[in-house]
């Protein structure tokens, strides 16, 4: 029997749908923040060799960069069943993944205690990551815009990229809180697994969400006509290859103005800057704010003014806010810096807010699981995955100013793909088999 419901069965309610993709991406994402934190400030005293601090960060930042490279994989394996049995069960085991690869990190053994294992399975937790973030995002983004009403795509689809932010501020405040209560010793010996076991509570709160969805009524009509994919990567890859990469292309200018405002910017203001580790995570928190007020706003202009034409601003604006880096990350006092985490989180939620539905809406029904994961996640390989790693080079070498052209060198592709991409805005894409 299919795992798709049937027509009889109830549609989703608008409440259930929308909190079920809030919930399910704050927890993702959650996981996914609490080991970027964890990349810039504990990882590399206790997963690498002692001696060389600014080595040790950088093999640090590379770990972390090794769930982007594993997440287009989890878009293969995750879209496969996502166009093929449904959206409800992909969702399911998308999350167990992540959530278990996640709670294993906070058990690993230290270098300390396993010498080269223990970066060795740090890696491997983190590609578990990414293979289930891979499959998460895209089924979460479907969830809320295939039970959409037209006209309020955009609004519904910026309903899980609200968990970015969320996600974010809990893992912030989950290490700040930690850092307030316990000595530096305490939190270098058990503290920093706190956040990784905790997760485990969070994962059972959203299975249970989501177990009470039933499929979507733009996929069940795909189920309904049996025009299921076979393959859907292969169908993607054919069939869609001038949208694949203008997708892709696309969501690189989202991906660097986030890791540079975040990693990047906690790794270098926490070592070259001086700022203490509670100092610097008080001021991403605070920054985190202007990301989730700035993703309904997107929204808004995404449904008046159509994706194409305000994504094309946003972009505009990441560009000019590059040339931001050196005069105010660069300021050395710490309102420059708390400004410049401000603006760029205020740009991300620009830019994240309507990226889903544009990258779900490019698609047909029937391959739109899998081609929306497939850009995202080759979006965060080229637009993320290097980009501390590479800013951190940058900045070490010719200065903070030479990061802020990276990320406007980025803005100016993604604006390139946007002009070329279709508008969607007035399109009945759910009917689009």
């Amino acid at each position: 029997m299919s795992v798709a419901t049937t027509e009889s069965q109830p549609a989703n309610s608008k409440g259930r749908v929308l909190f079920a993709s809030l919930m399910g991406t704050t927890i993702e994402f959650f996981d996914f923040y609490i080991f970027a934190t964890a990349a810039a400030l504990v990882f590399p005293h206790l997963f690498f060799p002692a001696g060389n601090e600014h080595a040790a960060l950088l093999a640090s930042l590379a770990t972390f960069a090794a769930a982007f490279f594993a997440r287009p994989i989890g878009s293969v394996i995750f879209g496969h069943f996502g166009d093929r049995i449904g959206r409800k069960a992909t969702l399911v085991a998308s999350l167990l993944t992540m959530g278990i690869s996640t709670v294993a990190i906070g058990v690993l053994p230290t270098y300390a205690s396993a010498g080269l294992l223990a970066p060795a399975l740090l890696t491997l937790c983190r590609i578990g990551q990414g293979l289930g973030l891979g499959g998460e995002w895209s089924g979460a983004v479907l969830m809320a815009t295939e039970n959409a009403p037209e006209g309020k795509r955009a609004w519904y689809g910026m309903f899980p990229q609200l968990g970015a932010p969320i996600g974010f501020i809990l893992s912030g405040s989950v290490f700040l809180i930690l850092g307030n209560v316990l000595t530096e010793e305490q939190f270098f010996a058990w503290g920093w697994r706190v956040p990784f076991l905790f997760s485990a509570l969070l994962v059972l709160m959203g299975l249970w969400m989501r177990l009470k969805l039933t499929e979507t009524p733009a996929f069940q009509k795909v189920l309904n006509s049996k025009k299921e994919a076979k393959v859907p990567f292969k169908q993607v890859i054919t069939e869609h290859p001038k949208t694949l990469v203008l997708g892709i292309v696309a969501g690189i200018c989202t991906f660097v103005v986030f890791y540079l405002t975040t990693v990047f910017a906690m790794a270098w203001g926490t070592t070259k800057l001086g700022y203490s580790r509670n100092e610097f995570i008080i001021m991403e928190l605070i920054a985190t704010l202007f990301f989730a007020l700035f993703i309904p706003l997107s929204a808004v202009m995404a449904e008046k003014f159509g994706r194409k034409n305000s994504s094309i601003f946003i972009c505009v604006l990441a560009a000019l806010f590059g040339l931001t880096f050196n005069p105010l990350l660069g300021s050395g006092n710490m309102l420059g810096v708390l400004l410049f985490l401000c603006f760029g989180m205020a740009i991300m939620g620009l830019t994240y807010g309507p990226i889903g539905t544009v990258l779900s809406e490019i698609f047909p029904t029937s391959v739109r699981y899998t081609g929306s994961a497939l850009t995202f996640n080759f979006a965060g390989i080229f637009g993320a995955s290097f980009a501390p790693f590479i800013a951190t080079s940058l900045a070490t070498d010719y200065g903070l100013g030479a990061v802020g052209l990276y990320l406007s060198a980025a803005s100016i592709i993604s604006l390139i793909a946007f002009v070329l991409l279709r508008e969607t805005k007035s399109v009945d894409v759910n009917n689009q088999i």
